[in-house]
């Protein structure tokens, strides 16, 4: 038997399994339950929130009751509720195909059910085609219109639907679920393991359960942080936090030596960089709002280590150190010594306390009466650097 993939395996089945669009699924149900139902929806979102599955179940609560009906409309396979890629079918004679068909009343369930996938994808010519439709449906017709790009459905389109807006998924309702899927598939995970994929899942659902499928396939049953560094040549995190921990420091040596170490592991500089600013990103958070921030996405261990590594710092610092990053990484993308710029970012990201002790000196010796020479510029700003210790 064919395997199937956990995105499809795990798909919610009902309304009350939906995650993070409660909203969205208990308006649903309610216009069903009002007699309320639109004759056009429009769900936006990006890509495996949710869209498609939730189009699906209201096409169940709309035509559904046998459970060999319902399983064909979840498949995708049902005769009266027709699921159309947009992406493959964007001309003006597959909306002309689709028009007529829609003419004819369903087989057996109240209503044919037109779910339009990327609908952003048709073309000015179909959607024009369309319009009269959408603008005047027979009574059996619904439509329920996907897309990751709202602004490129046309505002004569949009006008003639209700609109729905599905939110990015939290990586905590994300880890939630891969929890279950993982104890449903006999599996255990580190915590960080889980919480880390649920963070690159990037708010989608189905792009985190692709990459747990990923490391599953692996053939290990206890899945590691260690794993998915290896499976997608992620920087290691504990090198990370020492090169960090370095430029806290002023050490500019233990610095070069923990990203020199990332660099023979295979990580390109660009993704070094990537990581450095994300994870300073998480610091100056923590360092502004506190540890109980809901602001950054990491797990309690992971929380904990990290609030205690932000207080080296103060925000004004960490802001710096990330403008100093950003500007190093936009240099290497056109430099022929890309490694050169890195490592002088490095030194200096871990000598601007020195550099800010000596501008500090100069700035108080002048307030103390001590002007400068005649045509000397000025003493410049003390940069803002980690906190003293």
């Amino acid at each position: 038997m064919a395997y199937t993939v956990l995105a499809r395996r795990y798909r919610s089945q009902g309304f009350d399994e939906v995650i993070a669009q409660e909203p969205i699924a208990q308006t649903l149900q309610n216009a069903i339950k009002t007699n309320r139902v639109a004759h056009a929806y429009l769900f936006c979102g990006t890509r495996g929130v949710g869209k498609t599955t939730m189009a699906r179940l209201f096409a169940k609560a709309l035509n559904g009751g046998s459970k060999e009906v319902d399983d064909l409309i979840m498949q995708g396979k049902d005769t009266d509720t027709i699921e159309i890629d947009a992406a493959s079918n964007t001309g003006v004679d597959n909306a002309r195909d689709l028009i007529a068909n829609s003419m004819y009343r369903p087989l057996r369930g109240k209503y044919k059910v037109y779910i339009i996938d990327e609908v952003h994808m048709l073309s000015n010519a179909a959607f024009n085609a369309l319009l009269k439709t959408m603008e005047e449906p027979p009574e059996h017709v619904k439509f329920i219109l996907c897309t990751t790009d709202a602004h490129k459905v046309p505002p004569t389109i949009q006008s003639r639907c209700q609109r729905f807006d599905f939110r990015n998924i939290p990586a905590s309702h994300i880890a939630g679920h891969l929890k279950a899927v993982l104890k449903k598939e006999k599996f255990t995970a580190d915590e960080e393991l889980i919480h880390q994929v649920a963070v690159l899942g990037n708010g989608s659902m189905r792009d985190a359960l692709t990459m747990l499928d990923r490391l599953i396939a692996g053939g290990e049953k206890h899945l590691t942080l260690k794993g998915l560094e290896q499976l997608l040549g992620l920087p290691d995190r504990v090198l990370i936090g020492r090169v960090i921990d370095a430029c806290a420091s002023g050490d500019a040596g233990a610095a070069l030596t923990a990203s020199g170490e990332l660099l023979q592991k295979g990580t390109g500089i660009d993704q070094l960089i990537e990581s450095l600013i994300a994870r300073l990103r998480d610091l100056m958070i923590l360092a502004s709002c506190g540890p109980a921030t809901t602001l950054v996405d990491l797990s309690d261990a992971t929380r904990k280590e990290e609030a205690a590594r932000a207080q080296k710092f103060d925000a004004a610092g960490l802001v710096h150190m990330i403008a100093l990053c950003e500007s190093v990484q936009r240099a290497t993308k056109s430099s022929s010594v890309p490694r050169a710029l890195f490592d002088a970012l490095l030194v200096r990201l871990a000598m601007t306390e020195k550099l800010a002790d000596v501008t500090a000196l100069l700035a108080g010796q002048h307030t103390r009466g001590h002007t400068p020479a005649a045509g000397a510029a000025p003493a410049p700003r003390p940069e803002p650097t980690a906190k003293k210790r």
